[in-house]
Parts: structure tokens; C-alpha cells; sequence
């Protein structure tokens, strides 16, 4: 399957149910290969950041924004090559919308307040200062708007 048939099938969908399929494949290209709580962590990042109001007003906006994940970055003729990977970021994201709904008092956080991650790959990035919240995996998620 290609990541541009399910971006094109979302963007033809109203957000509650495009949100969903563009969560996934976040989680999918950026996380499919760590664990499931790095995959949680991911996902909560883009739905901190939908809740900021500075990327986008849906989660589609938010994960297509310039320059900001896999998702906006590659080419939609990208393959999904791995279908348990992709079931289960799938599986993650349904997870992730359901419990970003229970408000934030009720939420259980796996990286409070990170709104931004990288891969370690020793790349040093300007906006990545001072101690991480969270190293999950090869990720290192961190607090970054003020």
C-alpha cells in the first residue's frame, strides 16, 4: 500500500476520521521499528502539539506540516511494506485519539510536555536544548515551545 492512497483517502474524509489514518502513518514511518511506548510517545507528540493550535487544526494539518514528520517529508509513492508494523501503529493511534479525549487530568503521559522528537543519530539540532524529557529506543523526545 502507498502512503499517498491513505493520505489521499484522508484528506477526502472529515478530520475525525482522517485523524486516524494520518496518526498512523506518523507512527508508522517514524516509530515502526521501536517499542510500543515508543510508538505511544510519538503519537502523543503530534497530538500535544495539535492540542498547542500551532500546527494545524487536525491531525492531519498538524503531521503534514512543513518540515515538521515523515509524513509531509517523503514521497507519497512510499510503500507501507510491513503490515503487522502498520496494524499495529494503526492499533497505537486509535489508542492514542481515544485516550488524548479523556482531557488532560485523566490522561496517562509517556513523555509530559514533549512536544518535539528526534532520532539519536548524533545530528545535532538547534531547537534540542538542554536535557531530554524521555529517551525512548533511539528517540529523544523533548519540551520545546514555551
Amino acid at each position: 500500500m502507498q502512503l499517498g492512497w491513505i493520505l489521499w483517502i484522508a484528506s477526502a474524509l472529515p478530520a475525525p476520521l482522517a485523524d486516524p489514518l494520518c496518526l498512523a502513518a506518523t507512527v508508522y514511518l517514524e516509530a515502526r521499528n521501536q517499542s510500543e511506548l515508543g510508538q505511544r510517545a510519538v503519537a502523543e507528540v503530534v497530538l500535544r502539539r495539535l492540542e498547542q493550535g500551532r500546527y494545524g487544526d487536525d491531525v492531519c494539518a498538524v503531521v503534514l506540516a512543513p518540515g515538521q514528520f515523515a509524513t509531509g517529508r517523503l514521497a507519497p509513492t512510499v510503500r507501507l511494506e510491513e503490515p503487522r508494523a502498520w496494524e499495529r501503529a494503526t492499533r497505537i493511534a486509535f489508542a492514542a485519539l481515544e485516550e488524548w479525549r479523556l482531557g488532560p487530568g485523566r490522561r496517562r503521559y509517556v513523555v509530559p510536555r514533549a512536544d518535539h522528537f528526534h532520532v539519536d543519530d548524533g545530528i545535532e539540532r538547534p531547537w534540542a536544548q538542554g536535557e531530554p524529557v524521555a529517551v525512548i529506543g533511539d528517540h529523544a523526545f523533548y519540551h520545546v515551545l514555551r
